[in-house]
């Protein structure tokens, strides 16, 4: 797939004398229908970046362009071909329809009359907002108004979607919907890049993922060699009552282990390289070194989660492993 979006060497510095540098030498490249997402704490320059694919802010060094499209030479053709979704209440009319909404806004856009009906009728099918189309939009759930967002922003067929923390605040099930809705513009070639801190949302999207710190991209891989950088490919997490296990002989043996005691029992999660059967019997050696006192009720074993690979390598602040950072 040709890239869509191009970042090369570029830096943004703030103040009179340039103390502040919000980025420094970033390049990154978005290929077409790929879902790129940005993660980073508070102030790594995700925000910025953002921005400036989008044309609200220029770079103070090096190059940028979308769709062919030079940012400063071209920011119009630029803007023609880049939608932004950062959500909220925001922004929509309340007393109109969802569709009466979609209608004003393609007219805006300057869609042609005569083609705004099949417009507004696609994007409702692809947000899964049909059936709610001639409500009033201050009838909406706030998920709703996040995929009429949505909807407002596909109207002219973007080749470039920006997303900013799509589905905070909205419930697992309307969270569910909303990611359906953008791997369907992924599917129809859209390139994405998502900024979130949810990253049950970068677990479902991504194709992968990048890791800013302090203006610099720390790493940039796929998902799986993301996953990877933990050291780890399971948790296991067993429930039990009376003597809680030690963790550091867990630790030792297995991997990083944590010890958790409440009144109705203990917990033992365990963080290992590989599950298999010659792991659950090292496990099994170690419940039982204690002998009596000891009751296990039940072992669950889940694959790690995106949350725990950032956790285990301390966020942005804590070097990733130089052999997930790659080119492309």
């Amino acid at each position: 797939m040709p890239d869509v979006i191009v970042v090369e060497s570029v830096s943004r510095h703030y103040g009179r004398h340039a103390e502040v540098q919000a980025l420094h030498d970033v390049s990154l490249r978005v290929a077409e229908g790929e879902v790129v997402a940005l993660l980073g704490d508070n102030g790594a320059g995700k925000t910025t970046l953002s921005k400036i694919i989008a044309t609200l802010l220029l770079p103070s060094s090096g190059l940028v362009s979308v769709a062919g499209h030079d940012i400063v030479r071209s920011p119009r053709a630029v803007r023609a071909v880049v939608s932004s979704v950062f959500g909220g209440e925001r922004g929509l009319y309340g007393r109109l329809s969802g569709r009466h909404n979609l209608e004003f806004f393609a007219a805006l856009k300057g869609i042609p009359h005569s083609r705004i009906e099949a417009a507004v009728d696609e994007v409702l099918a692809t947000t899964g907002l049909r059936d709610a189309a001639d409500r009033a939009v201050r009838s909406y759930s706030r998920g709703m108004k996040q995929r009429l967002h949505l909807a407002v922003s596909s109207l002219t067929r973007p080749r470039v979607l920006l997303l900013d923390e799509p589905t905070i605040g909205l419930d697992p099930s309307e969270a569910d919907r909303l990611r359906g809705a953008v791997a369907s513009l992924r599917e129809s070639g859209v390139a994405i890049l998502l900024t979130s801190h949810q990253l049950l949302d970068v677990e479902r999207l991504a194709d992968r993922v990048v890791l800013l710190s302090q203006g610099q991209i720390r790493s940039d891989t796929d998902l799986e060699t993301f996953r990877r950088s933990a050291g780890y490919t399971a948790v296991a997490t067993v429930y039990g009552s009376g003597t809680p296990p030690r963790a550091q002989e867990a630790a030792q043996q297995l991997g990083s282990a944590e010890v958790r005691v409440e009144p109705e029992g203990w917990t033992l999660s365990l963080r290992v390289r590989r599950w298999d059967t010659t792991t659950f019997r090292r496990l099994a050696a170690i419940l039982d070194a204690a002998g009596e006192g000891r009751e296990v009720h039940s072992i669950d074993v889940a694959p790690l989660r995106l949350e725990d690979v950032y956790s285990s390598i301390g966020g942005p602040q804590k070097s990733v492993n130089a052999n997930v950072h790659h080119a492309r």
